[in-house]
């Protein structure tokens, strides 16, 4: 093997000795296998540097960097193996996350086949909580292709993961490009000069990078990413972003600044809109304060682009009509309906009470394209809120529905609806009738006994999320139900006649995304731990397949 290493990969960990073995390995595991690992240890006070002294000492391969003081972020660490890499092309892992089996390999053959700065692959997501796979950004990265800059494909501003590409060392150090020290965020900084500056860099539709999200994780678990109820995480994106526009502004990259932009409100702010039900009066206040003078900068265009939904948040907020704009992000993307429209004299509709006083919020409020009275109605924009919800008697959940029908699809009198619920294969409905309050609003009372719910044998272990189910003239539509955010939650242990195990149900608001009621099966007791696990292997697909095969054989 060669003395000098063809890709030098950087492993950057602090405080996660549990984790930091798996990533190595998978360095390790590579089908290119003259690498290099560098375990930039940020100070870590737990076991990590112990941990990484073992790795080392297993494989020649491993070297290991400690800092001398905590930097807090990802930068330094990254910057400090950069300095003693050995390899011609670098590449960064995060200590929680892998590379697949074939990612050096990958990258490196497209450096080999023509000279470009850096090349990139496609990131496979793998949620924590579910195991549930996907890829980041599939449309970005759904063939191989070399581009001659960044300007050939702007909406590459998307995809800013440093760890998703192998760089040439020669490009980083001909342009001084290293990460930015003391902020967070520097990937999108990095990445963004990195496509600017890049001559030509190459695609590859292969996975080169596993990421490990865990959207959900308690705040002191977070990622700096999934910190969103932090006001400094707001305050550290809006810094990153002017950044970057000002990096822009300087290279001669100033054309880019729409594709950037909208990438902000895309993705950046939208993040945080979805979130926006979920917080309080004053969070949302001082957000609203950090955000709107740099909404003031971005380019017409970018807001263009948005969906109709999200521009109307962002304009809200910008108006500072803070509770409408929590309002306008429940159910955000699920096409769920404003409560109230106005109509102005040439016949516009807008969003909310009034129509908006100046030019600018009234292209941004005017929901007109929506055509929320004559779209099919099947696809019609309703809104159903739940606005009280108490427990009865056993696992009975009884509920008060109320409809906001703005686009007056609905005549006014009695309306058929039905709730619906799925845990198993076979759904569970459960009709009752909506009531005119006046025109466009509706309201009825159901009560939903969660104990007649049809399980699989073995039982349940989910969530799911109740739907309502509207028909008018032999025609239906299906749209989410909205719970009230400050429900405490509802258990209650139910003793399935068909199922085998107990179960223990919750209902309560979801905490996050779109805000519908969601209702938790846990299956209890022996038979959970015992018959259930049994009964799933003796009912999974292949071993079902093998019963009828042998079956016929026995004809």
């Amino acid at each position: 093997m060669s003395t000098t290493p063809d890709v030098t990969v950087t492993v950057i960990v602090h405080d996660d000795a549990e984790r930091l073995p798996r990533a190595v390995a998978s360095v390790l595991r590579q089908t290119h296998e003259n690498i290099e690992v560098v375990i930039s240890d940020d100070h870590s006070t737990d076991e990590t540097p112990e941990v990484a002294r073992r790795l080392a000492a297993r494989d020649p391969r491993v070297r290991v960097l400690r800092l001398a003081r905590n930097s807090g972020g990802c930068s330094a660490p990254r910057n400090r193996a950069l300095e003693i890499a050995r390899a011609p092309y670098v590449m960064f892992l995060d200590s929680d996350d892998e590379l697949p089996e074939r990612a050096v390999e990958s990258l490196l053959a497209a450096h080999r086949a023509r000279e470009i700065d850096f090349a990139m692959g496609a990131v496979e997501r793998v949620r924590v909580d579910t195991g549930r796979r996907s890829t980041w950004m599939p449309h970005l990265v759904a063939e191989h292709r070399t581009l001659d800059g960044i300007e050939a494909d702007p909406r590459l501003f998307f995809e800013h993961l440093a760890t998703s590409k192998m760089y040439a060392r020669a490009f980083l150090d001909r342009h001084g490009l290293r990460f930015p020290e003391g902020i967070h965020y520097e990937d999108q900084l990095f990445s963004a000069q990195a496509y600017c500056l890049a001559k030509a860099f190459t695609i590859v539709p292969e996975p080169v990078y596993r990421w490990y999200v865990a959207p959900y994780a308690a705040s002191d678990a977070a990622s700096i990413s999934n910190q969103r109820h932090l006001l400094g995480n707001v305050r550290d994106r809006v810094h990153v972003q002017r950044l970057i526009d000002a990096f822009l502004a300087e290279s001669g990259h100033e054309s880019l600044r729409e594709d950037k932009d909208h990438k902000f409100l895309k993705h950046d702010f939208r993040m945080y809109a979805g979130d926006l039900p979920f917080r309080d009066d004053a969070w949302l206040a001082s957000f609203a304060e950090l955000v709107n003078p740099y909404l003031a900068t971005l380019a017409p265009g970018a807001y263009a682009r948005l969906p109709r939904a999200e521009r109307v948040v962002v304009q809200l907020v910008r108006d500072r009509r803070l509770p409408e704009a929590r309002l306008a992000a429940l159910g955000l993307g699920h096409g769920v309906a404003p409560r109230t429209v106005t109509v102005d004299a040439s016949g516009r509709t807008y969003w909310g009470e009034r129509v908006p006083a100046d030019a600018w919020a009234r292209r941004e409020l005017d929901i007109t394209d929506l055509e929320l009275d004559t779209r099919p109605f099947f696809s019609a924009q309703f809104r159903h809120e739940i606005t009280d919800l108490r427990h009865g008697s056993g696992a009975c959940v009884d509920l008060t529905v109320r409809t906001y029908d703005p686009g007056l699809r609905l005549p006014v009198g009695p309306r058929r609806a039905t709730l619906l619920l799925a845990p198993g294969r076979r759904r569970m409905r459960v009709p009752f009738r909506l009531s005119p309050v006046r025109p466009g609003v509706f309201e009825g009372r159901v009560r939903l006994d969660l104990a007649a719910a049809p399980l699989p044998l073995h039982g349940f272990d989910g969530v799911r999320h109740p739907l309502l189910r509207l028909e008018h003239q032999g025609l239906a539509h299906t749209g989410l139900l909205l719970a009230p955010l400050d429900v405490p939650p509802l258990t209650a242990r139910v003793a399935y006649h068909r199922g085998a195990s107990p179960h223990r149900l919750t209902v309560e608001p979801e905490r996050h995304g779109p805000g519908r009621l969601q209702v938790r099966w846990e299956p209890v007791g022996v038979t959970a731990r015992v018959i259930r696990p049994v009964v799933r292997r003796v009912a999974r697909p292949r071993v079902q397949r093998a019963v009828r095969l042998v079956a016929g054989l026995l004809r």
